[in-house]
């Protein structure tokens, strides 16, 4: 005999904001560890672009000329790159031993997949937000 449920007795349905919070807060470590790599990594090379730029901007003569367009796409690529292969090394495969750390291409992918939007982000703040304040 199966036992029947009041329908009241249900939880209530959460709004689409209280599900896409509750995601947020419990997001995967996978995730999180990919999403900080390539975080952290961004703010470091975007800190160098945005000195660069500065030195550019008040008149410093560097040897080259100004690459401005080259150290954005040397920007993109070490993120990216660098980002992939930080995630791979912090992002085991799971595999249900404690003992064993397994390693494949999808925590690299993972990584890449994670540094997209984050390269570019934190590119956009620099350049269009903190640039302006630095004069």
């Amino acid at each position: 005999m199966t036992e029947r449920r009041d329908p009241s007795a249900l939880p209530a349905r959460r709004s689409w904001a209280e599900v896409r919070w509750r995601q947020f807060r419990r997001a995967p470590r996978p995730v999180v560890r990919a999403v900080a790599a390539s975080l952290s990594i961004a703010v470091v090379l975007a800190t160098a672009y945005l000195a660069y730029d500065v030195a550019l901007g008040r008149g410093a003569k560097l040897p080259g000329g100004d690459l401005r367009t080259l150290a954005v796409a040397v920007y993109v690529v070490l993120v990216l790159g660098i980002g992939s292969l930080v995630t791979y090394l912090v992002v085991p495969q799971p595999t249900g031993s404690a003992a064993v750390a397994r390693r494949n291409g999808w925590s690299a992918a993972l990584g890449f997949f994670a540094a997209v939007p984050i390269a570019y982000l934190v590119m956009v703040v620099a350049v269009q937000i903190v640039r302006p304040l630095l004069g």
